[in-house]
């Protein structure tokens, strides 16, 4: 769809007409427009979450609660729109048709109706195609749970959002969210002269940076660690992937591995990468492969936090290589160096503009899905995030549970997408079951690895500040004082 001038001009008022041409315009960033180039049917580029309440909701409910807080989340009741020859990269519009129902669809969990069944459901939702001519999410309620409950699985298209967007998006849906300020809905397209104004703006500011662009060319080499280390072993992990999901999840009480973290002045990402490389040993050798060390893909944002009318994308990499073998705790300090080294260098998400670059070049020459199908760069990719700490509720009832689920593209058969909430550090696996078969395995291998880690940190330092007890199969930590809070990349 192209915005027309006449149609523009029939819509705007006569005091919106005096307002700045350029009021509430808001683009597509490089960023996002990476997401979109390289998004494929087989490997949809869409990040999701599993919402676990307390009790049965009932649907309409579900609706009347979002169709309330939607007006403080702008981007939700928006579309991406071409802009005419000239005018630059997409623009934001408002979608005069929107229609909550479109973007909220129930389903009933499939006998036995355990998290098994939950997580079936959610796979499917998480890759179902989102209609280009709509706002990019979707909803879908999960009933018939084997506990009684109700589930929400919420999925965002990336090229609304990255992981703290996706959050920030979240906090604004929530009860107890502020307000949304009045807003008139919907709002104007922008006129095509002022796409073009903007447009032109845009394109001098690029000009005046060019004398920076060497700075920031090394900066994202930095972070990317060019030339710096070697390309992982060649396994069977690597190969391309089809379109099906299968999930599998493991959690960790957040409070111990923020004392393992402290320990070995590691962060709990550190201790993430430590165990998903071991997890991943333990499935190769099963599969009688070896291999001396992984590369992981770990995205690092340029921001600290979001609002819910600022989301978009602001995230680089860091490829961090795990040695395969040694005992858990020699690898931990391994890794933690290394990531304490990516962190010196000079601007997190540095990488972010050169990456959009690259793989936009690659989309456009045709030739993106040839090489990620035969990369060499990297094994697996994890995110980590950082959730709220205190437990949040959505139409009275409280949440319990949130599962991050991220995507896999190209030759990536298997990654993990790790988020902390209410002192909790949930890991869902993602695998192509057709070409990473062994899913409960990694999983149980990861959770293993999580725990030898921590049984390492109580054997070896049994008078250490932080003292573990096991009461009642829940783990508490004990220390004077106020407790560190957790070490997050």
């Amino acid at each position: 769809m192209r915005i027309g001038a006449a149609r523009a001009d029939r819509l705007a008022s006569p005091a919106e007409r005096r307002m700045s041409p350029l009021a509430g315009l808001q683009r597509a960033s490089a960023n996002d427009m990476m997401e979109l180039a390289t998004d494929t049917p087989s490997a949809p580029q869409h990040v999701a979450a599993i919402l676990r309440l307390e009790r049965a909701v009932d649907p309409a409910r579900v609706r009347d609660v979002l169709s309330a807080r939607l007006p403080a989340v702008p981007r939700l009741r928006q579309r991406l729109t071409r802009a005419p020859l000239g005018g630059g990269r997409p623009v934001w519009v408002d979608d005069p048709r929107f229609d909550i129902t479109r973007h909220l669809a129930v389903r009933s969990a499939p006998p036995p109706g355990d998290q098994a069944a939950l997580l079936e459901v959610a796979a499917a939702a998480a890759t179902a195609p989102l209609p280009r001519n709509r706002p990019l999410w979707s909803v879908t309620v999960v009933t018939d749970l084997v506990d009684g409950s109700t589930a929400l699985v919420l999925v965002l298209h990336h090229v609304l959002a990255d992981g703290i967007g996706g959050l920030a998006a979240l906090a604004s849906l929530v009860d107890g969210a502020p307000p949304a300020p009045p807003r008139t809905f919907p709002a104007h397209a922008p006129t095509p002269s002022a796409l073009w104004i903007d447009a032109t703006r845009g394109r001098i500011q690029t000009l005046t940076a060019l004398p920076h662009l060497p700075r920031l060319v090394r900066a994202a080499a930095a972070e990317l660690q060019l030339g710096t280390h070697h390309g992982p072993s060649a396994c069977s992990l690597n190969q391309p992937i089809g379109p099906r999901r299968r999930l599998a999840v493991t959690s960790v009480p957040l409070t111990e591995l923020a004392g393992l973290a402290h320990h070995h002045e590691a962060t709990i990402n550190d201790v993430l990468l430590t165990a998903v490389a071991g997890a991943l040993t333990a499935v190769l050798h099963d599969r009688r492969e070896t291999v001396d060390s992984f590369v992981i893909s770990v995205p690092v944002s340029k921001r600290q936090d979001a609002s819910s009318t600022e989301l978009g994308n602001q995230v680089g990499v860091i490829p961090v290589q795990v040695p395969a073998g040694g005992r858990p705790d020699d690898r931990l300090a391994a890794v933690a160096a290394s990531t304490q080294a990516a962190r010196r260098s000079p601007g997190r998400g540095a990488s972010a503009p050169l990456l959009a670059f690259g793989f936009r070049l690659l989309a456009r020459l045709g030739v993106f899905a040839f090489f990620v199908n035969h990369q060499r760069l990297v094994t697996t990719f994890v995110t980590n995030l950082r959730g709220p700490s205190t437990p949040m509720t959505l139409g009275g009832a409280r949440l319990t549970e949130i599962i991050p689920i991220s995507s896999i593209s190209g030759n990536i058969t298997v990654a993990f997408a790790a988020l902390s909430y209410a002192g909790t550090l949930t890991v869902t696996v993602i695998a192509d079951p057709d070409h990473c078969p062994d899913l409960p395995r990694i999983t149980t291998a990861l959770h293993d690895e999580l725990n030898q880690l921590l049984n390492t940190l109580r054997a070896n330092d049994p008078n250490d500040p932080q003292r573990w007890d096991r009461i009642d199969g829940q783990t508490l930590a004990h220390r004077e004082g106020k407790s560190r809070p957790p070490a997050f990349p």
